[in-house]
């Protein structure tokens, strides 16, 4: 996966390009800073214990370089999952570049590819530690025009998350994925 993202990148930003150079009623200029917020589920999938389902939350700022193009930060909370042997509790921040396409005048359509910076603080059979690292994710979504400013959307994200368990053994990497559905809202300024 690690090599698909500047692939998935690249072809939002030429997606948003091409989308701004055919668009001949979209000339006023959008950009400007939003902020807003998504809950939803979030699924954890790995080869060890820490499969599980969880609620996930995340709180996001963004700046709109056009109507098509946007730089987003969010943080992100996924909360704790896994079973009695292993569990972990997952927090990060996340940089993304994301590509809209204006469908009509009330729905867009958007994919985002970027890094997620994570702590997890985990307890693998009563052994406690921390772990930091960095994951690339992607996703895509849809976004609900309520007013001019307030957008509702819903959006599906796929995280590449490992863990690093040094002080469990010398070998102790879990390769997990977090699958994130969620709802949310947005309002641009």
């Amino acid at each position: 996966m690690n090599k698909f993202i500047p692939i998935i990148a690249g072809s939002i930003a030429l997606v948003s390009f091409s989308a701004a150079a055919k668009a001949e009623n979209m000339t006023e200029n959008n950009s400007g800073f939003y902020v807003g917020g998504n809950y939803g589920y979030l699924k954890v999938e790995s080869d060890d214990d820490f499969d599980d389902n969880n609620d996930v939350v995340q709180g996001i700022v963004g700046y709109r370089l056009n109507s098509f193009l946007a730089l987003e930060g969010s943080y992100i909370d996924f909360g704790k999952y896994g079973g009695s042997a292993a569990n972990a509790e997952t927090t990060g921040y996340t940089a993304a570049l994301k590509g809209t396409i204006p469908i009509t005048q009330t729905v867009e359509l958007f994919a985002k590819a970027g890094q997620l910076w994570h702590n997890t603080d985990y307890n693998i059979a009563s052994i406690k530690g921390s772990s930091d690292d960095r994951s690339l994710f992607a996703g895509a979504g849809v976004n609900f025009k309520v007013t001019e400013n307030l957008l509702l959307n819903a959006q599906y994200t796929w995280y590449d998350v490992d863990l690093n368990a040094d002080n469990v053994n010398s070998d102790s990497s879990f390769d997990t994925d977090f699958k994130q559905a969620s709802v949310g809202a947005e309002y641009r300024f």
